[in-house]
């Protein structure tokens, strides 16, 4: 199994994100939400892109680049890095590595260099973010894409065909991992157990993300020289159905009790089905 490459180090940082856009789509940069191998569907609202969370249930985030160079994401999770559970800005970020023109799908925490511990639907109070007491920007994920820097080609003359010569595009730092996030053993956790001030009342009314069951997904650490500036930034807000009711990016289910308390006793004689025969 090959290793997703994790870029560690990258060029100086800068302020700001300019040219960024909300959406799951931006310029080609996608962010999906995965859950059963499916899609969730996405809602514009509000100025933003929404999609329902499922309480208890896995779920997988797709990220895919457009272009045909390689590029580096950070990517946040109810405002912690995916790698390493830090909360920076994204320029300083860890990041994952995609080739030309590559999805990939980072199924949770990375927790070693071989292991993950899977994202889930979960309410606040058992949140990851609870636990580590950093609850913030809890139900919101966001990708910000950052192109690798082009570097000069050197032109040969060649007496039959002028050909281009190209200097390797990466140097290595070794096979070790990406630090990982801390990892509890549970599926429930509670901010008491992570020893962590958590900030405000937290409600299991609102969505969040869990840290869950340990899944296999190596990392390999790379060093890249990236563009100063992010291409695409792309973010979804998720919440679970009847917080997007109340927020009116979901209609409200009519009640049953509703229709029946409409009904009526009596309209005149009974209809006669035949009647045209």
């Amino acid at each position: 199994m090959n290793a997703l490459k994790v870029a560690v180090a990258a060029a100086a940082a800068v302020l700001g994100l300019a040219g960024t856009a909300h959406g799951a789509t931006t310029r080609g940069f996608t962010l999906d939400v995965v859950l059963d191998g499916s899609v969730r569907p996405e809602y514009r609202a509000r100025g933003g892109v929404y999609v329902e969370a499922v309480r208890g249930r896995p779920y997988v985030l797709r990220i895919s680049n457009p272009l045909p160079f390689r590029v580096a994401v950070a990517l946040s999770v109810d405002g912690l890095n995916t790698i390493d559970a830090r909360h920076t800005n994204a320029r300083s970020a860890s990041k994952w590595v995609l080739g030309p023109y590559e999805s990939v799908e980072i199924p949770g925490w990375q927790v070693s260099g071989s292991d993950a511990r899977r994202f889930f639907f979960t309410g606040e109070r058992s949140s990851y973010g609870a636990w580590l007491g950093k609850t913030d920007d809890l139900g919101v994920i966001e990708a910000v894409f950052y192109r690798e820097k082009v570097r000069p080609v050197r032109v040969v003359d060649h007496p039959v065909c002028p050909r281009a010569q190209e200097p390797s595009p990466e140097s290595r730092a070794g096979s070790a991992g990406a630090q990982g996030a801390p990892a509890p053993s549970a599926r429930g956790l509670d901010a008491a157990e992570g020893g962590a001030q958590v900030k405000g009342e937290l409600s299991d009314k609102y969505a969040a993300t869990g840290i869950g069951e340990r899944t296999r997904h190596d990392v390999e650490s790379v060093h890249l020289d990236l563009e100063d500036r992010p291409v695409a930034s792309v973010r979804i807000r998720y919440e679970f159905h009847d917080q997007l009711v109340r927020l009116g990016v979901l209609a409200p289910v009519e009640d049953p009790l509703v229709r029946r308390e409409g009904a009526r006793g009596f309209e005149g004689y009974c209809p006669d089905p035949f009647a045209h025969r």
